[in-house]
């Protein structure tokens, strides 16, 4: 069964620019590691301050697998520091979905 996992981030608005630069640097690290990257999004009108991913997996053992290697991942390290050191996320959520089907 795939799962996707939802992740909501509430952001500083006053730091939206670096969320982007993050968001972007993903792109590349998040499928090496193994995660199907559906996108990040960014604010755009009305709400200022949250953005979302959408990242799928084969399974929730293939997440698991997944978190492992980006925890290896140079680059991943370097971008969760990124994060951490510039504090432009303020909470982050995390809802695992799967797809209703026939």
């Amino acid at each position: 069964m795939t799962i996707t996992v939802f992740i909501r981030y509430q952001l500083d608005p006053f730091k939206r620019a670096m969320f982007e630069e993050y968001s972007r640097n993903w792109l590349s690290i998040i499928p090496r590691c193994g995660g199907d990257l559906l996108g990040y999004w960014m604010p755009h009108e009305g709400t200022n301050n949250i953005g979302f991913a959408l990242i799928s997996f084969e399974s929730l053992a293939a997440y698991e697998a997944y978190r492992a290697r980006l925890r290896q991942d140079k680059e991943g390290v370097a971008n969760f520091n990124f994060a951490e050191e510039n504090r432009f996320i303020l909470a982050e959520e995390r809802t695992f979905l799967r797809k209703v089907e026939l």
